[in-house]
């Protein structure tokens, strides 16, 4: 398998006043094509400084970072833009959908960012729902869905650019312990397909969905392993 993600010796410091916080402390990491990992970490441990790099939503301030190849570390913001939009698919914990938008629209819209025809676009979204089990839902709005049909509205718009990864922050956050089962089913099925798949969490119980748990503390990487008893949704509990 091809690297995806690439990094080595990262840095990430902030200012605050006169202050200088280390959020990254020299962190190298590879995350392989077709991976699944869990980041995890306490608050203040680097792990949401490394999302955001990942991400494309903040730049280092020193190290190198290769995503699917290309030099993020000195790209500037046109391209960092462009590689949200191309290569990375984003699930929040809050879904982050348009309340006034059905769910078809709001699977639609990165396609609307990168001009693609408006014809293509409802075919690629109506694909991406009925991927996640919601072809009775195309036109329904979040108000009209549950929690769990909302994140799932949030994973197909995610997944309708076929990006090169998935980035999911605390996806499970809003749920019910049902419901957030069924929606790491769906992120396991994506993986099985080949989808990589990068998951920051704080929970223990869904970062064993994974196959392996990059955890962090004080800006570095502290342990890197491969989940032994790695925990698995049945695909018809996902379908439900």
């Amino acid at each position: 398998m091809k690297p995806v993600i690439q990094i080595e010796s990262l840095k990430k410091q902030y200012q605050i006043g006169d202050q200088e916080i280390q959020a990254l402390r020299g962190v190298s990491l590879t995350i392989e094509e077709g991976d699944f990992v869990a980041i995890m970490g306490p608050s203040g441990s680097g792990k949401s400084s490394m999302m955001n790099v990942i991400g494309c939503l903040d730049k280092p301030t020193s190290g190198e970072f290769y995503l699917d190849g290309f030099p993020v570390s000195e790209a500037h913001d046109d391209e960092l833009a462009e590689i949200r939009n191309q290569k990375i698919g984003f699930v929040f914990q809050n879904f982050n959908l348009l309340p006034r938008t059905t769910a078809v629209e709001n699977v639609e819209l990165p396609l609307l960012y990168g001009g693609v025809s408006a014809k293509e676009r409802r075919q690629r979204a109506v694909q991406a729902l009925i991927s996640v089990g919601l072809a009775e839902r195309l036109n329904n709005k979040p108000n009209e869905l549950s929690g769990g049909q909302q994140q799932r509205v949030s994973i197909a718009r995610a997944l309708v650019n076929d990006p090169v990864i998935l980035l999911a922050d605390e996806p499970t956050g809003a749920l019910d312990t049902r419901t957030s089962e069924e929606i790491m089913g769906i992120f396991q099925q994506l993986n099985d397909a080949g989808k990589t798949v990068i998951l920051v969490t704080h929970e223990p119980d869904i970062a064993e969905y994974a196959k392996r748990i990059v955890r962090f503390r004080d800006g570095q990487i502290i342990a890197n392993e491969l989940v032994t008893e790695r925990r698995r949704v049945l695909s018809e509990e996902v379908s439900q």
